[in-house]
C-alpha cells in the first residue's frame, strides 16, 4: 500500500505491474546479461517440454541392442553396439535441434511476447543469440546424458572402447548440433515452422554428403553441375567435418590441427548463422 501511495506521490497515473517492474529490471542489465537471462530461460522452457523423454527412448533402444544383436550379429555385435549408439545420439540430437529450433522465434511471435520484448528493453540481437545458447545448453546436457548411459551399458557389456575417442566425437557432435540449431533460427525468422523444418532437415541431409556432391559434379565433366555442385559446397556447412563416429569406433581420431580447423570452422559458420539471422530478422516489422 505504501509502494502505491509512493508512486501516486510521484505523479504517476497507475502504479506499475509485476509486467512493468520485471521489464525496467531487465532493462538495467547490460546486454551480455540479458542475453544469459534469455539463454537460462529457454533451457527452463526447452527442458520441461518432454526432452527427458529423449533420453528415456535412447536408453530403451539401447536396451534392446544390447539384448538382440548378440543372436543376429555374427562376432560382431560390439562394433555394431558402438556405432549404433552414436549414431541414435547424433540422430536424436539433430531431430530436437531442428524440431525446437526452428520453433524458438516463431513461438515468440506467435504468442506476441516478441512485441513487449522487443521495443526497449532486450533488442533482437540479445534474443536471437540467447535462444541459440539457451538450446545449445539443452542439447549439450542431453548429449551428455546419453553418452553417460551409453558408456555404462558399455562397460556393463564388457564391450572395449576408447574413452577419449567417443568423449572428443561427442564434444564435435556438440558442435555440429549448435551449428544445426543456428540454421534452424535461421529459417526460422522469416519462414513458418514447418518450411524452416524442412529446410533444416534439407541442409543436415546435403551438409553431411556435400563432399560426395563436390565429386559427383567433377565427374559428371559438365560444367553447370560442376558450377552447381561446387557453390552448394561453398553455402551449405560440411557437417561431416564434425562427423568422428567411425573413427570413435576404432578408437582413432584425425589430427589434432585437422580437429582444431574443424572446431573454429564450426565457431565461425555459427557466428555466420546468427548473423544473417539478426539482419533479416531486424528487418521485420511487428
Amino acid at each position: 500500500m505504501r509502494e502505491k501511495t509512493e508512486w501516486y506521490s510521484q505523479g504517476k497515473s497507475s502504479p506499475p505491474t509485476q509486467v512493468t517492474v520485471q521489464m525496467f529490471s531487465v532493462s538495467l542489465l547490460s546486454p551480455l546479461q540479458r542475453t544469459f537471462t534469455i539463454a537460462a530461460n529457454g533451457f527452463r522452457e526447452v527442458i520441461r517440454d518432454r526432452i527427458l523423454y529423449v533420453i528415456g527412448f535412447f536408453a530403451v533402444i539401447l536396451a534392446l541392442a544390447l539384448r538382440l544383436l548378440p543372436e543376429i550379429s555374427v562376432g560382431a555385435d560390439g562394433k555394431i553396439f558402438l556405432d549404433l549408439g552414436l549414431a541414435a545420439t547424433a540422430l536424436l540430437g539433430a531431430i530436437v535441434a531442428i524440431f525446437v529450433g526452428t520453433g524458438l522465434i516463431n513461438k515468440e511471435i506467435e504468442k506476441r511476447t516478441v512485441l513487449v520484448l522487443i521495443p526497449k528493453p532486450i533488442s533482437r540481437a540479445e534474443l536471437i543469440v540467447g535462444k541459440h545458447l539457451g538450446l545449445t545448453a539443452v542439447v549439450t546436457a542431453m548429449v551428455a546424458a546419453m553418452t553417460a548411459l551409453y558408456l555404462a551399458m558399455l562397460a556393463w557389456a564388457k564391450i572395449p572402447f576408447s574413452l577419449a575417442s567417443l568423449l572428443i566425437t561427442q564434444l564435435f557432435l556438440i558442435l555440429e548440433l549448435a551449428v544445426l540449431i543456428a540454421v534452424a533460427l535461421l529459417f526460422g525468422v522469416f519462414t513458418s515452422s514447418i518450411l524452416a523444418t524442412l529446410l533444416s532437415f534439407g541442409v543436415y541431409f546435403m551438409g553431411h554428403i556435400s563432399r560426395d556432391l563436390l565429386k559427383l559434379g567433377e565427374i559428371t565433366k559438365n560444367e553447370n553441375i560442376e558450377n552447381l555442385t561446387r557453390s552448394l559446397y561453398l553455402v551449405l556447412p560440411n557437417l561431416e567435418r564434425f562427423n568422428l563416429k567411425n573413427e570413435a569406433v576404432y578408437g582413432i581420431l584425425p589430427s589434432p590441427q585437422e580437429l582444431w580447423s574443424s572446431a573454429l570452422y564450426g565457431l565461425l559458420y555459427i557466428i555466420l548463422l546468427l548473423t544473417l539471422a539478426n539482419l533479416i530478422f531486424s528487418r521485420r516489422q511487428f
